[in-house]
This record gives C-alpha cells, sequence and structure tokens, in this order.
C-alpha cells in the first residue's frame, strides 16, 4: 500500500523537471506569471490597514505581543498579515471555509448534487458564484472575530464603529482580491491557483519561523543539540509526508472485450488509484478550527467575566500544548476529531455507489468480485481500511509539532508539523507533477 512506483511518483529529478520547465518558452513565461502573482500578494502583506492615531510600526508590535494560538495559525496560513494588519490579513482563509462548506451542501442537497453533475460548465459557475458569496459572508463574520480577538491590541480610540467597519471593509476586499490573484494563475499560470496562493502565505510567514527559532538559539533558551534534533524532525517528518502523499491502493480492474465492427475492443486491465490520503488537510483544518472555538468566543467577553474565564479553561482542556493532565486530554480529543473528520470526508469525496454503477455500465469489474452489491462492499472495506492509515498519519501530523515542542523546548508552530507543512509539500508536489505532464504532452506531440 505505501510502495513506491505509484502514477504519483514524479518520473524525472526535481531539478531535471525545473531545467526543462525553464528551457521551455511556454512553461517560462507561465512560471514567471506565477511568481509575478506571488510578489504581488508579498508586496500586499506589508501594506497595513491604515488606523487614525496609531503607527503601523507600533501597531504590529502591540499585535505581536499577543499569545492566542488560533491567530497565529491564521497569521501562519496569511503569510504574517495578520499581525501587520495587513489588507490582505485574511489570505485565504475565508474561501477555503466556503469551499469546505460548499462541498458538504451539495452532498447534503441532492438537487445541487444533479445540477453539477449534470449541468456541465453552467452548473460549475453556479457553484463557484455561490462559493463566492459565501466567501464574501465569511469574511465579513471572520474580519469582525478577529477585530474581537484584536481588541486588547487596539487603543481605544481605534476601537470605534467607524474604524471596524473599515477594517472589515480592507480585509474583505483584500481576501477578494488574492482569491482574484489565485483565479488569475490557475488561468494564465500553471498549478491550481488557490493552492498556490496558500502555499504562498505559508512560505512568507517561514522566516518568521526560523528567525524566532535563531533567536531563541541566540539568548541562549536553546542548546545546538536542540536545533539539530529540531532539524532532523522537520527533515523526517517532510520525508513521511512525501511517503504517504504519493501512497496510492490500486485496485486491478478488467474491462469486457466487446466487438466495434470487425475488430476486437476492450480486454485490457487498468487499475482504480485509492490515494491513502483522501481527505487532504480538510480533517486538519475542521478539527483545528474546533479546538479553538472556546478561545475564539471568549475574547468577546470580558478578561474577568465568569464567562470569559469558564471559556478559557475549556479552551485549554482542547490546546494539545497544554502541560499535563491538559495536553493529553486535548491530544486525544484532537486525534479523535481527526478520525472523525476524515472518515466523513472520504465519505463525501468518494462515493462507492456511483462507482460500483458506472463500473457495471462500462462493463468493467474487479477481478474475482461480481459486479453490483459485492463490489460496492469491496470498495467499501477497502477504503475503511486505507483511511485507517490515512487518518494515522494526518493525527501524527498534527501532533509531531507538540511532541517536538516537549523534545527540543522549542516552539515551532509551522516548522516541523501540522496543516501548513502538510499544504507545503502537497501543493509543490502536485504542482511539479503538473509541470511534469505538460513536459511529456510537448515531447509526445514533437
Amino acid at each position: 500500500m505505501l510502495a513506491g512506483g505509484s502514477d504519483k511518483n514524479l518520473s524525472m529529478p526535481l531539478m531535471e523537471t525545473l531545467r526543462q520547465a525553464w528551457a521551455d518558452e511556454e512553461l517560462r513565461r507561465k512560471l514567471l506569471f506565477v511568481m509575478g502573482m506571488f510578489a504581488v500578494f508579498a508586496l500586499g502583506i506589508n501594506v497595513p490597514v491604515p488606523i487614525p492615531g496609531i503607527s503601523s510600526a507600533e501597531l504590529t508590535e502591540r499585535v505581536k505581543q499577543l499569545n492566542l494560538p488560533f491567530f497565529q495559525l491564521l497569521d501562519v496560513f496569511g503569510g504574517g498579515g495578520l499581525r501587520r494588519l495587513s489588507i490582505f490579513a485574511l489570505g485565504m482563509n475565508p474561501y477555503i471555509t466556503a469551499s469546505i462548506i460548499m462541498q458538504i451542501l451539495t452532498q447534503a442537497y441532492p438537487s445541487w448534487k444533479q445540477e453539477l453533475k449534470e449541468g456541465g460548465e453552467y452548473a460549475r459557475r453556479q457553484q463557484n458564484k455561490r462559493t463566492r458569496m459565501l466567501t464574501i459572508v465569511l469574511c465579513v463574520f471572520q474580519s469582525l472575530g478577529l477585530i474581537g480577538l484584536l481588541n486588547q491590541a487596539l487603543p481605544p480610540e481605534a476601537q470605534t464603529m467607524f474604524i471596524k467597519f473599515t477594517v472589515v471593509l480592507f480585509w474583505t476586499s483584500g481576501a477578494m482580491f488574492v482569491l482574484w490573484l489565485g483565479e488569475q494563475i490557475s488561468e494564465k499560470g500553471i498549478g491550481n491557483g488557490v493552492s498556490l496562493m496558500i502555499f504562498a502565505g505559508i512560505i512568507l510567514s517561514l522566516p518568521n519561523q526560523v528567525r524566532q527559532v535563531w533567536g531563541a538559539y541566540q539568548e541562549g533558551f536553546a542548546q545546538w543539540w536542540q536545533l539539530g534534533l529540531l532539524l532532523l524532525l522537520f527533515l523526517g517528518t517532510t520525508w513521511l509526508i512525501v511517503l504517504f502523499t504519493i501512497s496510492q491502493r490500486r485496485i486491478p480492474i478488467q474491462h469486457m472485450r466487446r466487438v466495434v465492427g470487425t475488430k476486437m475492443m476492450g480486454g485490457q486491465t487498468s487499475y482504480l488509484p485509492l490515494s491513502v490520503v483522501m481527505a487532504g488537510v480538510i480533517p486538519l483544518i475542521f478539527a483545528v478550527s474546533l479546538i479553538y472555538i472556546p478561545q475564539q468566543f471568549a475574547s468577546m467577553f470580558a478578561p474577568t467575566s465568569p464567562i470569559h474565564l469558564t471559556l478559557i479553561e475549556i479552551g485549554s482542556w482542547l490546546n494539545p500544548a497544554s502541560p499535563f493532565p491538559k495536553g493529553l486530554v486535548a491530544s486525544v480529543v484532537y486525534t479523535a476529531l481527526i478520525f472523525f473528520f476524515t472518515y466523513f470526508y472520504t465519505a463525501i469525496q468518494f462515493n462507492v455507489d456511483d462507482i460500483s454503477d458506472n463500473l457495471k455500465r462500462g462493463g468493467s469489474f474487479i477481478p474475482g468480485v461480481r459486479p453490483g452489491k459485492q463490489t460496492r462492499d469491496f470498495l467499501d472495506g477497502v477504503i475503511s481500511r486505507i483511511t485507517i492509515a490515512g487518518a494515522g498519519f494526518l493525527a501524527f501530523v498534527a501532533l509531531i509539532q507538540y511532541v517536538a515542542w516537549s523534545l527540543t523546548g522549542i516552539q515551532a508552530i509551522s516548522i516541523i508539523g501540522g496543516t501548513s507543512l502538510l499544504i507545503m509539500v502537497s501543493v509543490a508536489l502536485e504542482t511539479m507533477r503538473q509541470i511534469e505532464a505538460s513536459l511529456l504532452m510537448k515531447h509526445y506531440g514533437q
């Protein structure tokens, strides 16, 4: 199941793929366009929302002093724009949430599912329109929630309704502009533009993470062996992510022979590839959102109020970074949520009934398995088994950052594990596969 040689592996070395892509005029133009969009995003990250009466440097320093885990997670996804109160502070977070919600609603409403299945390009445009409208709504609500989190960093004169309206307007406009940049990459560049913009945000946040680790070493809070152990954990986790990302369970499919005119067609054997991590990073995003909900609601109440203190206490039992025994309980809850959402999202993404019906209509079958109910049961059993491995892998990646903190004494949120490292590696591999596929198509056409 975890063996190499699947069709998700790169057939050419990384540097050779990049060299050939740069030598090709069309691919070079697309790569330059992608880098240009990254440059625009990086520039916008450093443009703060104008707030009268306070300098951007002073505001950034106040925000840095906040020790809010959920805030730090969003800041990593947004390339550090949140701690700068940048116009791109929300990044792609509202769109990610809106896309997940729309996928779930599409499965919940049979009419939407049927429309998307049979409506072609028009149905896809309608789905994208609904997703964008929901993104705008989520931008407003997420902006208001983050302003509540940042209230303790803002001076009283910056907490007026006009200032809040201005921040919400800038953040919503910025998030939609970042989405537009991603769509331009998909249309004129190479790779999935939305995924690449998320990738760019994480990459932009890495220098700050490295600077924090190096600063801990210079100030004597970390020793050289701790940095070495941190590096080994980073390399080991990256290797593990690559291994599971390219791993597949390939089910043989036998196609029946048919007579077309005077020729015999079909009879070949192909494979149905089932990825070990079919749900991707979605279970991690859902689980992280849930465990930090109490802390988000706590920020809406006065620090000394009973509701605030109760929610903070609940949040400490859900935060894996809390000391023992709270951290142990939170880790168990976190793992359980990841397993639940992995199975839930896999069931949404991979419908065994549809696959079984399509195989039966196409005259194809799994050797040794009868078409129909037996095929559905067989596929359901295979998916259930590989989902256990995938969910266990996601739980390990999610928790390794807290294990690394305990082992090394260095807090490195996105360097070692978690959603950010998984997104970085997955998007990089997928983009390289698309570049390689473009090169192979050009070679076949010559």
